[in-house]
């Protein structure tokens, strides 16, 4: 019987098995190191940034604020503070240049839940059971902002898991548990990507700002591709591979599409160099 190769496997072999995970490893590095940094001040008194990934202060100057809380707050009627507003432009700015997907692959920690759930539905070869649009989250975002125009309340931070998850590994996660190991279920056993790809509105609002992201990644070696597929079987959202991979000769090799994260798995998975980030400009 021939064994059948898993993806990555061609890669680990031609380049080693570091510079296989590199940008994997990378990317849990700043996760963890930046849930650190938050955890730091009320656990070490070592106050690099106070706050959340929702509404922080770096340094004691520099405020950053989540896009979604900001319109959430406009919706509603509130006045935000002039700091607020300062740190909302601050985040716009920088994921519209480094892409807005860059949040979710190497910032959000629930990020490490799904990649975690979306790693044993490939183990175990589970076929979706649900089917979802990927537009079901603009939906969502849509929702939560009609809702927080009619309550006057900021309606997200009731079940937002990322200030979950970094509330509970202080205080405790009690309820917290269930919504977190739900996404983790959901995105296991139902559908892959089911909360980052097709249902978080933080997600959905980050995605719109990568329209004129200049940083991407790049099909530069499309021509050394063999249609091994172990990029398109890694990659959070293989759908938007193909335009690049697959284009011809006038056709962009950059990946343009507002859903790409820029987690780099491709880069890492291709034994053929075929990826690199790159500069749109």
């Amino acid at each position: 019987m021939i064994e059948k190769r898993r993806p990555g496997q061609e890669a680990v072999e031609k380049k080693g098995w570091v510079r296989s995970y590199k940008w994997l490893l990378l990317r849990r590095i700043s996760q963890l190191a930046i849930l650190g940094i938050f955890l730091a001040g009320p656990l070490l008194g070592l106050w690099l940034i106070r706050g959340t990934l929702s509404a922080s202060e770096v340094l004691g100057f520099l405020p950053m604020t989540d896009p979604l809380i900001m319109f959430q707050s406009l919706a509603a009627g509130h006045s935000p503070a002039s700091s607020a507003l300062v740190g909302a432009l601050v985040v716009i700015v920088l994921y519209a240049l480094l892409g807005g997907g860059v949040f979710c692959a190497w910032v959000c920690p629930v990020n490490l839940v799904t990649d975690t759930a979306a790693w044993l539905n490939r183990r175990m070869g589970m076929k979706k059971v649900l089917q979802l649009s990927k537009k079901t989250r603009y939906g969502f975002m849509g929702a939560i902002l009609i809702l927080s125009a009619v309550s006057g309340t900021i309606v997200y931070e009731w079940l937002n898991p990322v200030t979950m998850l970094q509330r509970g590994l202080l205080f405790g996660m009690g309820m917290g548990w269930i919504f977190i190991l739900a996404i983790f279920a959901f995105d296991a056993f139902l559908l892959r990507r089911a909360w980052c790809g097709h249902l978080c509105p933080m997600g959905a609002m980050y995605s719109l700002l990568s329209f004129v992201a200049l940083l991407r990644i790049k099909a530069a070696g499309r021509g050394q591709c063999t249609d091994c597929g172990d990029c398109f079987a890694v990659c959070p959202e293989p759908q938007v591979i193909r335009p690049a991979l697959k284009g011809d000769a006038q056709s962009s090799p950059f990946i343009l599409a507002k859903n790409c994260l820029n987690c780099g798995r491709c880069i890492d998975i291709c034994p053929h160099n075929v990826f690199r980030f790159s500069r749109r400009i």
